[in-house]
C-alpha cells in the first residue's frame, strides 16, 4: 500500500471525526429560545415538531432546489393573476380595515416559498397546466374571492406572527345577518394524514386569528380550508384559534 495515500486517509478520518465532535449529536436535544418573530410554516413546523424548528433555527440551512415547491409557486402566482379583476374589494378600501387592531394587512413580509410548499409530492410529471385544469373543474373555478394574497402581522403572546393568505371568500352570514369569512389555502401537494395533518391545522388557525384581527370581527365569524388541487378536495379541518397560543407556549426550549 502506498503509505502517502494510508497518511491521507489516516488525516482525513481524524478530521471527519473532529468535525463530527464539534457538530455534536444531530438527533440530541437543543437548547434554542423561541424567537420574536416566526413564519406561519414556522409556526407549523414548531406544532409538528419542536425539535426540528430547533435545529433549524440553531443552524439555518438553505432549502433544496424542490420543483414541487416551484411548481406550487407557479401555481400561485397563475391564480393571482386570474383573480387580479375578479376580487370583489381590495382590502385597504373595507371600511373596518382602518379600524380593525391587532394585525397589519401592510407592510407584512410575503410569505416564504416554504409557506408554498405542501406535504408529499404528486408525481413528478404533473405540470402547471395539468394544476390549472384540476382547478377550472373544481367548486372553486366559479367563486369571486373578496380578496387574494392578503399579507399579515399579528402579535401573539408577544410573538410576531407572519404570512399571506391565499384568498378570502364571503360565507354564509350568521343567524342574524352578519356577514362570515372563508380563508383558503391552495394545495398543490398531496393530503397529508396523521400527524402532518393535525400539524396543518394550526395554519388555519392562525389565518383565522389574523383576519378576524383584520376585519375587526370575532374569529367565529372567519373559517378556514384547504383546497388540495391534484385531489379535488376541500377539507375544513377544526382549526380552534387556541392552538395558536397553544403552539406557542411549547417553545423550543429543551426541544
Amino acid at each position: 500500500a502506498d503509505p502517502i495515500a494510508a497518511q491521507w486517509t489516516q488525516e482525513a478520518r481524524l478530521l471527519l471525526a473532529e468535525r463530527a465532535l464539534a457538530a455534536g449529536d444531530p438527533q440530541a436535544p437543543v437548547d434554542v429560545a423561541l424567537p420574536g418573530r416566526l413564519s406561519v410554516s414556522q409556526l407549523v413546523t414548531l406544532r409538528r415538531d419542536p425539535a426540528t424548528l430547533a435545529r433549524l433555527l440553531r443552524r439555518p440551512m438553505p432549502a433544496r432546489p424542490d420543483p414541487e415547491a416551484r411548481r406550487g409557486t407557479a401555481f400561485h402566482r397563475w391564480l393571482e393573476r386570474r383573480y387580479a379583476g375578479d376580487r370583489l374589494f381590495d382590502f385597504d378600501d373595507w371600511p373596518e380595515a382602518a379600524a380593525a387592531g391587532g394585525a397589519s394587512g401592510t407592510g407584512a413580509d410575503p410569505a416564504p416559498d416554504a409557506d408554498r410548499a405542501t406535504a408529499g409530492a404528486v408525481g413528478g410529471d404533473e405540470t402547471l397546466a395539468d394544476l390549472q385544469r384540476r382547478f377550472e373543474a373544481s367548486e372553486w373555478a366559479d367563486r369571486i374571492p373578496l380578496d387574494v394574497e392578503v399579507p399579515f402581522s399579528t402579535v401573539v403572546d408577544g410573538v410576531v406572527l407572519r404570512g399571506r393568505m391565499d384568498a378570502v371568500f364571503a360565507a354564509e352570514p350568521t343567524s342574524s345577518g352578519a356577514p362570515c369569512f372563508e380563508v383558503v389555502d391552495w394545495k398543490t401537494g398531496a393530503v397529508p394524514v396523521g400527524a402532518a395533518a393535525r400539524a396543518a391545522r394550526v395554519q388555519l388557525a392562525a389565518y383565522r386569528l389574523a383576519f378576524a384581527k383584520l376585519r375587526g370581527v370575532s374569529p367565529d365569524r372567519v373559517r378556514g380550508a384547504f383546497y388540495y388541487v391534484h385531489a379535488g378536495v376541500t377539507v375544513r379541518p377544526d382549526a380552534e384559534v387556541a392552538m395558536v397560543a397553544e403552539s406557542l407556549a411549547r417553545g423550543t426550549t429543551g426541544a
